[in-house]
């Protein structure tokens, strides 16, 4: 074979490569914005399902896998948890939630949201567990929010998130007896801290019933009443943004009620 020939079949096939990696590279995009419009719609399902499809079509995207992630988590959220049996599954979407943002921060070390949803993956685990019997991973919760919030190259919602998901954190560690668990290595969970990290993340991102809900519980254990009133009024009056939003309301409501005398 002429050196022209081999060159216009290597040519050839060099373009074609490139034309179908630039077809699936569109199709991923396309998938992403399908699954995104299913998240926001909070067809959590249908947005799982796309993302799948996408992972299938182009491996090893981390756009992709911190979306399904996502996915789990919102799945897991809102299954049944009465038997053993159903808490075993939901157990196993976490831990599904888990591994494919721990692939994401593999694949993408230097990005924010990569840390925040393997946070909120593990953050569910120890949830599961009882945070005081896995202390290592809610350090690890601690460890990849504070990352986050360093790398700070996320949106405002997805910094907040990291600065949320650390608060919330401090607030649930610091429950227990400070001397009970410095012996767990979590003596570093302080409520005052949660307020403080709450507050950053209200400030990056207002208007969410899920940030206020929690700061004004904390503002509640410092005895802080009139200031958890002003923010539990803020719940209410808040848009919906989460499809628990609503439970939210509720919960805000019931809360104003019990310390309206304080």
């Amino acid at each position: 074979m002429k050196a022209s020939k081999k060159f216009c079949i290597t040519l050839s096939m060099a373009i074609f490569l490139l034309f179908n990696f630039d077809v699936k590279a569109q199709m991923v995009e396309k998938l992403i914005e399908e699954g995104d419009q299913y998240t926001e719609e909070f067809n959590n399902q249908k947005a799982l399902d796309t993302y799948l499809n996408a992972d299938k079509l182009y491996p090893g995207n981390w756009e992709v896998l911190w979306r399904i992630s996502r996915a789990y988590v919102d799945i897991g959220e809102h299954m049944p948890e009465k038997t053993d049996e159903q808490k075993d599954a939901q157990l196993l979407i976490y831990q599904k939630a888990f591994d494919y943002a721990d692939k994401s921060v593999k694949l993408a070390s230097d990005k924010s949201i990569t840390y925040v949803r393997r946070a909120i993956a593990s953050g569910r685990i120890a949830l599961f567990k009882g945070v005081f019997s896995v202390a290592g991973v809610v350090n690890s919760v601690k460890d990849d929010c504070e990352m986050a919030i360093k790398l700070n190259n996320g949106d405002k919602y997805v910094i907040a998130l990291g600065h949320y998901i650390l608060a919330r954190t401090h607030a649930k560690i610091s429950e227990k007896w400070a001397p009970a668990r410095a012996v767990l290595g979590l003596g570093w969970a302080d409520n005052e801290s949660a307020i403080v990290d709450f507050n950053k993340a209200i400030n990056l991102f207002p208007n969410f019933r899920m940030f206020y809900l929690d700061l004004a519980k904390s503002y509640i254990r410092e005895d802080e009443y009139q200031k958890a009133r002003d923010t539990l009024k803020k719940v209410i009056d808040s848009p919906k943004k989460d499809e628990d939003d609503d439970q939210r309301v509720t919960e805000a409501k019931k809360l104003l009620e019990e310390i309206k005398n304080e």
